[in-house]
């Protein structure tokens, strides 16, 4: 078996083959994706097991607390166990999760699984720093980005998968088929993946308490975490409220319309590779930029929508969609490149703080867009998350001044 060691030791890294990065992109895509599988369900599984709207509803909101939860509370045990071993433990728990929500048999009981299936999700977030461990500093980036494009086609793709799949097959079918999914790779981690030695000795106290002293000593971190944060805003915004939009005038679409909006955003995922590639070549701090910009223009020409008729309108947010993601994308493998070089011995702590910044950006947008959709309509929507990513912009042009 192979072993990784820390950074303070001078053995030679083993070089990345093409299988195991193609397991690591499976791995973390699989994981985040059991976040979103229930989304588009959630009005045949209700019915089906005799719940209310509300509380039906609280299914992807405990999957969601659940994951900010392990980012903030497990994320950061990669630099202090070995990870192979963590990545292992999550997986096994996470497709045990996924099989009894197949298997609930009222909404009490799903509602527990969805919290375990949300906690032991983060396995993504230990398969990321892993792969950046692994990668030689000159391709970090592209290995990087390559790992993302899977967990990003992972959250992209899961509605679609699970919204067709439960209409053929039901939904505990759905959970059932992601469980033995999630369990080969347990099969294939633990066939294929090395292991990593500990780069630090401090308690679990300690340990999350470091963080603390991370982020006042870093400023490149809370640059990445405060720029990926707005980005997160205007996404969130867009993806929270486009069913309600659709649905309205002039356009009286239904969900599954919206839910293939999802392809337009898993061709913005192609995003990840391009840019790690850009990052490694000419540094990742022109990358931020560059997507940040391209975030804003996307969002901003979305401005134009009222000028076309309806049909036209429809291809205008398919095409910003496809830029916002990946402008969006594109910055968030940068700052991965920009975090996980700042102290490699912290990089599961570093990727647990920049995530949650961007989970707090993707919270938030999701809140105000309801509220400003309620209150002006699209145009106010549009114009939030411009606004946003342009202040994302600004943050990584002032980047060098303040770092």
């Amino acid at each position: 078996m192979l072993v990784i060691q820390s950074a303070n030791t001078s053995t030679t890294k083993p070089a990345l083959s093409a299988s195991l990065i193609l397991l690591l992109a499976t791995g973390a895509g699989l994981s985040v994706a059991s976040l979103y599988y229930s989304q588009p369900m959630l009005g045949v599984l209700g019915a089906d097991i005799h719940a209310s709207d509300r509380m039906i509803g609280l299914v992807p909101t405990l999957t969601q607390l659940g994951y900010a939860l392990g980012i903030m509370l497990l994320a950061p045990l990669g630099d202090r166990y070995d990870r192979r071993n963590i990545i292992l433990v999550k997986a096994a728990l996470l497709a045990l999760a996924l099989l009894f929500s197949g298997l609930a048999p009222n909404v009490t009981w799903l509602l527990a699984t969805s919290l375990v299936i949300g906690l032991t999700a983060t396995m993504a977030q230990d398969i990321i720093p892993a792969a950046a461990t692994m990668a030689p500093e000159a391709h970090r980036g592209k290995i990087v980005g390559t790992v993302m494009t899977g967990l990003l086609l992972g959250i992209l793709l899961s509605r679609v998968i699970s919204g067709f799949g439960a209409e053929q097959f039901g939904w505990r079918a759905v959970y059932v088929v992601a469980a033995v999914s999630v369990a080969l790779v347990v099969v294939a981690i633990w066939r294929g993946l090395p292991r990593f030695h500990p780069t630090t000795q401090l308690g679990y106290g300690a340990l999350l308490g470091s963080m603390l002293d991370l982020w006042r000593r870093h400023g490149k971190l809370r640059q990445a975490a405060y720029a990926q944060g707005l980005l997160a805003v205007g996404f969130s915004a867009f993806w929270s409220t486009l069913a309600v939009m659709l649905h309205a005038a002039p356009f009286h679409l239904g969900s599954a319309a919206a839910g293939a909006f999802g392809l337009a955003g898993a061709a913005g995922a192609l995003a990840a590779p391009l840019a790690g590639r850009l990052a490694d070549k000419r540094g990742p701090e022109l990358v931020t930029r560059l997507g940040a910009g391209l975030a804003a223009v996307s969002f901003a020409v979305m401005w134009l929508a009222p000028l076309l008729p309806p049909h036209a309108q429809i291809v205008l947010f398919i095409i910003s969609a496809i830029g916002f993601d990946f402008g969006v994308q594109a910055t968030l493998v940068a700052h991965q490149t920009v975090v996980f070089g700042i102290d490699p011995a912290s990089r599961s702590r570093l990727n647990a703080l920049l995530f949650t910044g961007m989970f707090v950006g993707m919270a938030s947008g999701a809140a105000l867009g309801s509220l400003i959709l309620a209150q002006w309509g699209w145009a106010g929507v549009v114009t939030m998350a411009t606004v946003s990513s342009l202040a994302a912009l600004a943050v990584r042009m002032l980047g060098k001044k303040n770092a």
